[in-house]
Order: structure tokens, then C-alpha cells, then sequence
């Protein structure tokens, strides 16, 4: 392909909206411009590149033995609603009316359209396993879209929906999409670690999630120094610390007037305490009536975890209405504490390092009022019908599992496989025959990989101060032929004469044949990201001479002309 006649809009200048490495560079090297927050055209560059990780997505699902299908963006709103996710998702599920007065949502994902069909067309064991998978646009009403193609409203997404008759199916189904992923990220040239996860609004039982690690990742990776566990910020456990010595002869609870004073660090300042010696007591409500609450305790130095939260509570509990808190506690909000109300809610969570302290600092149910001396197990239950002790916070650096000190750093989320269970087919009727003639749910898993996210991530892990470092296998051009002198018959000759044996050969060949300096194509080739660069010049030529350098090299070599296709053939072999 000749570069003059292709729309590559290369850029000098960082676009001021652009944050991190990877969406600044894909805006200065052409591959994307913005239409809207959060929603990108993509260019000829950029869309190579998205098309290059799609075939590998394909091959390797093909290749597992899932089928490609097709499934609409556009899907009823009351599937939504048969699961519940319509609520899980909340805002960011962009729900609108036809014309006809129908309820239809943009889809962020295929889980309730995949099984309604799977529900219609199977009905036997005989049927099972199935995978089917797709590739397509999805869509989120992302609050803030930002990083570029990392949080953006609408983005490129492989799933699959496998489905199962029993357990040992579906860990089956399960392991053959955690190998694929592997193979797809180890194939786009992209290094990655897989952490334990939240399944989040998907639901089921287990999920591991394929992360990136870079500075610039939204999402925090838990690990220990030995690699023997690792996972996200919102699966991460931590270990109990150990009980603090009881205070003999403690104190009865005293009140103390705080007026005004209702954050954690203001009670601390007021009275002269430190954030561990508070007691954190934050309410949750489910139901839109908001008739079911949770208490949840944690220390004033930790955050409530509330992933692990929905583990002891229902399905779409929340932080509490200030109406709520007012009237359960009787006090404005910030002034909550945890005497008196275990058999007022639904359920009273403590976390272990609440239940570990010998006395502390909290609420005193009371407006502009605060409680000292107050003792775990004495002033308010650590034991009882609603009452649990679990670890319900967020790690923190100095923690530790399973003895092991955890460490933190941060990665993008490129892909997340999940065993759903029976969740969906169960709300859509998704069953089977089996053998002796029971009817039985479906056991599902979904599998999800972010094509635009494996681009970006590429990009984070592979550049430099002149542009994008890209891997061979996802690059929009694996050898770019530069000829310096358009004004030269014999240096335009040998330009095409190697661009067209190279293209011969099977090699993805861009000609540079722009009228235009040697430093800006220098320049606009290095910021691209191809991975080999061959350079025909007029002094070289006269030597019977081109210069090839791998994008990586300092310097390019020369080598004769007659050998430059054999040499980028078998540079392009090493990378």
C-alpha cells in the first residue's frame, strides 16, 4: 500500500484531553479521532491493528471449538429485567423507547440474548456443550469516559456463552477459554497476569480476570511477592489481625458532644484520636422501597470492600438514603454507630479488624454526638443470628494472606472469564433433557476479552519518546519502505521493486512515497509503530546499498539491496 494515498493524519503536538501514553499516541499517529466523549473513529491505522487482534480472537475461539455468531446491539428491555441486571447496571445500561413504545437497551454485553436463544433451540443433553461467541460493539453509559479506547461509551468485545450439563462440563468449557485467552494475549505480543476477581454484576460463582500491569491501569492488582496469589483490588483477602488484648476494667461508654464534627479525620482532630481507633458504621439498603438494611462496621482507616459486602446481603443493596439513616439511627448522618442496631436491620457485618480491637471511637446515634470507650462484643454483639464477622474491607498495604505480606501495583483489565452457574439460564428458561428425563437448568460460563483494551494495553507496554514499540503480530504495517528521494528514477524503482517482493512474500508492506522531507518520515514511521523500517536513499544506492533497522534498534545497518526483502523477512521472523 502507498502511504500518499491513504488518510494517516499524523500530530506534533499531545492532545490536550489525552492523559495517559496510549490515547495520546493513537491520536497523533492517525489511528483514532474523537465524534464524542467516550466514542472514537477509527482510521485505517488503528482499525488494521483492531482487525489483526480480532482474526487471532477468532482463530483461537475456533480453534476451542466455540461457534461465531452475531448477536443485536440493540436488545428487549425485559430480558433485563427477567435477570435483574437492569438494576445491577443502573445508569450505565442506556435504556430508551421506540417509536412503538418498546423498552430496548444498547447492549454491554450478550448474556440474556445468547441463553433466550439457547433456550428456544436446546432442550437435550445431547445438544451440550455449546460455546458461541461473538465480536462486536458494545456499549456502556460510562459516567466518565476517559483514557481514551480504555473507558470509552462504546468498544470492541469478544464473548462467549458456554453451556453445560453439569460441573465437570462446564470447569471443562471453563479451562478451554482460560488456555485460548493465554494463547490470544501471548500471540498479540502482550504480557499480562491472571488475579482471582469479582464477577460483579455478571454474578455467578468464580471469575478470574487477565490483567495488563501499568502505572496507568484503573484497576489495583493484590499480590504476593512470591506470585503465589494475586488478585483485584475487590477479591483481594487479607488475613485477621490478631486480637487485641482486652483492657481490664474498661471504661463505660462515654458520650461526647462533637458538633459539626461528622468526617473521620474531623472526630479525629476534635478529639484528638487516630483514624484506627475509630469504629466506621456505614448503612445499606436493598429494595426500592429501601425496606432491608445492612450495617457495616469497619476500622476509620479502612474502606468498606463492598464487593465482598454483597456476599452477606441482597442483590442491588446500596449505600443507604440519608432519610434511612436518619430513621434508623435517629441522628443525621456521620454520627451512626453500631449500639443497638443489630436487631433493628437485616444484617450487622463486622469486619475482622473491628472485632479485633480492645476498645475504640464511633457514632453515638445521636446528632453532633459521638461515643467513646466503646468495646466490640460488649457495647454492641460480635455473635448472633444477624450478626456476621468477615473480611469486608479493602486491602492496604502492610496486610497480609496467608501470612505473605501483599503488595500493590496497578494493571488494565483485558479480559475476564467467568462460571456463571445457573443464574441466567434459570431466570430464561434456558433447561435440558437428561439422560434419565429430568429437566435441568443449563450450567453456563461467559468469557469476555476487550479487543480495543488489548491495543491500548500494547501500546502502554510498547513505546517510547518517538512513538508506539508495537509487536509484529498487531501492528497496522509490519515493514515500512522509505524512499528518500522521489525526484531519482533509481531510488523510486528500488523503493517499489522491494515494497512489491516484500507484499509478494506475504509480508504487510507499507510504501512511504510521500513528497516530503526524510525527517518527517523518519519520524512519522517510528511514531506509527511499525516494526521493521527499510530505508532507499540515493547516496546509499550508489553503494548497491539500503539501511534496515528493527524499530527497537539504535541505529539501522546497511545491507545490500538485493538482500533488503530476505533480511526484513527474517527480522520479521525474531520479533
Amino acid at each position: 500500500m502507498r502511504y500518499s494515498q491513504l488518510l494517516i493524519p499524523t500530530a506534533k503536538e499531545v492532545p490536550a484531553e489525552a492523559e495517559i501514553p496510549s490515547h495520546q499516541l493513537m491520536i497523533r499517529a492517525g489511528y483514532i479521532r474523537k465524534v464524542a466523549s467516550g466514542t472514537y473513529l477509527y482510521l485505517l491505522l488503528g482499525w488494521r491493528s483492531l482487525r489483526k487482534i480480532m482474526e487471532i480472537i477468532r482463530q483461537e475461539m475456533d480453534a476451542a471449538g466455540a461457534q461465531e455468531v452475531s448477536a443485536p446491539i440493540l436488545q428487549p428491555h425485559e430480558l433485563w429485567q427477567q435477570t435483574g441486571r437492569d438494576v445491577d447496571y443502573g445508569p450505565n445500561l442506556c435504556v430508551f423507547e421506540d417509536r412503538h413504545g418498546r423498552k430496548n437497551a444498547l447492549a454491554p454485553t450478550a448474556e440474556e440474548v445468547i441463553t433466550s436463544v439457547v433456550a428456544a433451540e436446546v432442550s437435550s443433553y445431547k445438544q451440550l456443550p455449546i460455546n458461541l461467541y461473538q465480536i462486536n460493539e458494545k456499549f456502556r453509559d460510562e459516567f466518565r469516559p476517559r483514557f481514551g479506547v480504555l473507558r470509552s461509551r462504546e468498544f470492541i468485545m469478544k464473548d462467549a456463552y458456554s453451556f453445560d450439563a453439569d460441573s465437570p462440563g462446564l470447569d471443562k468449557s471453563y479451562q478451554a477459554m482460560y488456555d485460548a485467552y493465554c494463547r490470544i494475549l501471548d500471540r498479540c505480543g502482550v504480557k499480562y497476569v491472571v488475579v482471582q476477581a469479582e464477577s460483579g454484576e455478571i454474578g455467578g460463582t468464580g471469575s478470574q480476570e487477565f490483567m495488563v500491569p501499568t502505572p496507568v491501569g484503573e484497576d489495583v492488582i493484590v499480590h504476593t511477592a512470591d506470585g503465589s496469589y494475586a488478585a483485584n483490588i475487590e477479591k483481594a483477602e487479607v488475613d485477621p489481625p490478631p486480637k487485641a488484648a482486652p483492657i481490664a476494667g474498661a471504661p463505660a461508654m462515654e458520650e461526647v458532644h462533637t458538633p459539626n464534627v461528622g468526617s473521620i479525620e474531623a472526630v479525629c482532630n476534635f478529639l484528638g484520636t487516630k483514624p484506627a481507633e475509630m469504629i466506621k458504621t456505614l448503612i445499606y439498603s436493598a429494595g426500592e422501597a429501601e425496606e432491608h438494611t445492612y450495617v457495616a462496621l469497619v476500622r476509620g482507616d479502612h474502606e468498606v470492600n463492598e464487593a465482598k459486602l454483597r456476599h452477606f446481603a441482597e442483590p442491588g443493596t446500596r449505600l443507604a438514603s440519608e432519610r434511612v439513616i436518619t430513621f434508623l439511627t435517629g441522628a443525621a448522618v456521620g454520627f451512626a454507630g453500631p449500639m443497638n442496631l443489630a436487631g433493628k436491620v437485616a444484617k450487622l457485618v463486622i469486619d475482622h479488624a473491628v472485632a479485633a480491637m480492645a476498645i475504640g471511637v464511633t457514632g453515638a446515634n445521636k446528632s453532633n454526638y459521638h461515643m467513646r470507650n466503646v468495646v466490640p462484643g460488649r457495647d454492641f454483639p460480635l455473635a448472633g443470628e444477624s450478626v456476621v464477622v468477615a473480611d469486608i474491607r479493602n486491602a492496604t498495604e502492610g496486610d497480609t494472606y496467608q501470612g505473605k505480606a501483599l503488595t500493590f501495583s496497578r494493571g488494565i483489565e483485558v479480559g475476564h472469564v467467568f462460571k456463571l452457574g445457573t443464574k441466567y439460564s434459570t431466570a430464561l428458561g434456558a433447561t435440558f433433557t437428561d439422560e434419565t428425563g429430568v429437566d435441568k437448568p443449563c450450567l453456563m460460563g461467559c468469557y469476555g476479552i476487550g479487543v480495543n483494551r488489548i491495543l491500548a494495553s500494547a501500546i502502554e507496554l510498547g513505546h517510547d519518546e518517538n512513538g508506539m514499540v508495537l509487536p509484529r503480530a498487531i501492528a497496522p504495517f509490519e515493514v515500512i519502505v522509505l524512499g528518500l528521494n522521489n525526484d531519482k528514477p533509481q531510488v523510486v524503482d528500488e523503493a517499489r521493486r522491494i515494497h512489491d517482493e516484500l507484499a509478494a512474500k506475504g509480508a504487510d508492506v507499507l510504501l512511504d512515497d510521500r513528497d516530503a522531507r526524510p525527517g518527517v518520515k523518519f519520524k512519522d514511521a517510528d511514531l506509527i509503530g511499525i516494526p521493521v523500517r527499510i530505508v532507499v536513499g540515493e547516496r546509499a544506492l550508489k553503494e548497491g546499498n539500503v539501511e534496515i533497522k528493527r524499530r527497537t534498534d539504535a541505529k539501522a545497518s546497511p545491507v545490500p539491496a538485493g538482500q533488503a526483502v530476505q533480511r526484513a523477512i527474517e527480522l520479521l521472523g525474531e520479533s
